[in-house]
């Protein structure tokens, strides 16, 4: 027996969008060892998917994705919006323990969702995530004590966790290799989700809201409006839950279910697909089974006993690390999320009371200016996920490009703030901050996805949120100790930025222009 020519293959292997014909592919990595049976039928799903092309499906699928997206960015922000009045109502001396509860529910959902979505499907996590989601957040509304919105803050959040993972799986599997820069674009969401939040948050915290200032004891009357706002909030987060579940029918991943032995399911669905978008597909069950001679497709639905025990196999994380080269873009995606995942959230989760502290310190730290001024800032966000979209398509930048220099420059302009002397010039770095770091994630969540292949994406993704949802832990721990109205949160969160930067530029795979598997 010789080695000469592998037998199997095991990196996240991708076809080039001018070979999706069926006739040739180019893989941009080199042979490794994951199951080639698997590798073989991947091909042939993304071809009848570029057979079908875009079309209806994938443009509403695109919306309602989109959901999930503006729910990942607007329940934090939510949270940062609300801090300071409801520890002004509760005289609570640590406010961001509301942000740490917050975290460890975020961490949970993004374990729980995003490992389950690749024993359990797609389905289900798509249309529950959000619904539990709004749930947690028209309760809260009603919370009597700062222990009680904590906890609603962690249940809510259980749900915010699993959007991305389950999310980016679902759009990614469904997409034709030529439009794959849509996930990228997907994060005008995310950017309109903050400018939604603070555009809401304005009338109602920036009247109906305890001062800082105030001398006299904050009463439930007089703050009111984070209570009024987190109905709005929840509302609209129920609207999008009636979207997805009622007006929507999300078919199951074909890929999942092929990664299952259920070729006849996905070819089902293909035509499902082909047929809302009146187009047709010549994709049979025979064209996925010839490719069974190759060898022994890797499945863990053998027999219903074997598949109740997979929630405790690791078989989907060795997968991801099976190969030196393979290992090493995993681990370092991981560092990647969990660096922003700390310095995001370290920064970005207490904008509102920096404002409002250091606008006090200048002299102008009311409730109305903080709030026009957290608009101002969200509004920067919409065209840095516009302009992330730009970048992933230009040749020699790329995903890696685009993403390393993004990620750099947020951390820069962090460093920029710390030499504001009054409050518009904080205003105009904080400006610059939003708009860089949109543009950040907008290719941080397009790239993250795409370096996974089907069969363990889920797992990929959850690992990758995971990570950012553990170190995210650490940042109100950190603001608990340090003092928020100096420069040392600001540094130590512009320095992660820049060391995530310089992780990109070691990452292996470049999948511009490149259809994943």
């Amino acid at each position: 027996m010789t080695d000469s020519k592998p037998d199997v293959k095991d990196e996240p292997d991708f076809i080039d969008n001018n070979s999706l014909d069926g006739t040739k592919t180019t893989p941009v990595f080199e042979q490794g060892t994951v199951d080639p049976v698997y590798q073989a039928k991947a091909h042939v799903l993304n071809n009848a998917v570029q057979q079908i092309g875009m079309g209806k499906y994938q443009w509403e699928l695109f919306v309602l994705v989109g959901f999930g997206w503006a729910a990942d960015n607007m329940w934090p922000i939510i949270t940062s919006l609300i801090l300071q009045p409801v520890a002004l109502e509760f005289n609570q001396s640590r406010p961001p323990l509301l942000s740490l509860a917050q975290n460890i529910g975020l961490l949970a959902g993004a374990i729980f969702w995003g490992f389950g979505c690749d024993i359990f499907g797609r389905r289900l996590a798509f249309n529950a995530t959000i619904g539990i989601t709004a749930v947690f957040g028209l309760i809260a509304a009603g919370s009597p004590n700062f222990a009680a919105i904590g906890c609603f803050a962690a249940l809510w959040s259980f749900g915010v966790g699993g959007n991305l993972p389950v999310d980016s799986a679902v759009f990614l599997e469904f997409l034709p290799g030529s439009h794959q820069y849509l996930l990228t674009i997907l994060s005008i969401y995310w950017a309109l989700a903050q400018l939604l939040a603070t555009l809401v948050a304005w009338p109602l915290l920036g009247y109906r809201t305890c001062s800082a200032e105030q001398t006299t004891p904050c009463t439930r009357s007089q703050n009111f409006g984070w209570r009024y706002f987190m109905i709005a909030m929840g509302g609209f987060s129920m609207i999008c839950f009636i979207l997805r579940f009622v007006f929507f029918t999300l078919y199951e991943s074909p890929k999942y279910l092929m990664g299952k032995r259920k070729d006849a399911e996905a070819v089902a669905v293909v035509h499902k697909v082909a047929l809302k978008n009146s187009k047709t597909s010549t994709l049979s069950v025979a064209d996925l089974e010839i490719h069974n001679a190759e060898g022994q497709q890797a499945t863990d639905a053998a027999a219903a006993l074997k598949r109740k025990l997979e929630k405790i196999d690791l078989e989907h994380v060795r997968a991801l690390f099976r190969t030196r080269r393979l290992a090493y873009s995993t681990t370092l995606i991981i560092f990647v999320w969990a660096f922003v995942g700390l310095a995001y959230p370290l920064y970005n989760a207490f904008i509102p009371y920096t404002l409002t502290s250091r606008g006090a310190s200048f002299g102008d730290g009311s409730t109305y200016l903080t709030y026009r001024n957290s608009l101002i800032i969200a509004v920067l966000g919409i065209p840095g996920a516009l302009l992330g979209g730009v970048l992933v398509e230009v040749p020699k930048l790329g995903r890696k490009g685009a993403l390393a220099l993004a990620t750099t420059l947020t951390g820069v302009f962090l460093f920029g703030s710390t030499t504001a002397r009054n409050s518009n010039s904080l205003l105009g770095w904080n400006c610059a901050f939003s708009f860089m770091s949109n543009v950040m994630y907008a290719v941080l969540y397009a790239y993250t996805p795409e370096i996974f292949p089907t069969k363990d994406r889920g797992t990929g993704n959850a690992l990758t949120a995971s990570a950012n949802r553990i170190f995210g832990i650490m940042a109100p721990i950190i603001a608990i100790y340090a003092n928020l109205e100096t420069a040392a949160p600001v540094y130590v969160s512009g320095a992660l930025f820049i060391a995530a930067g310089v992780l990109v530029c070691l990452l292996p795979f470049e999948s511009r222009g490149k259809a994943s598997l």
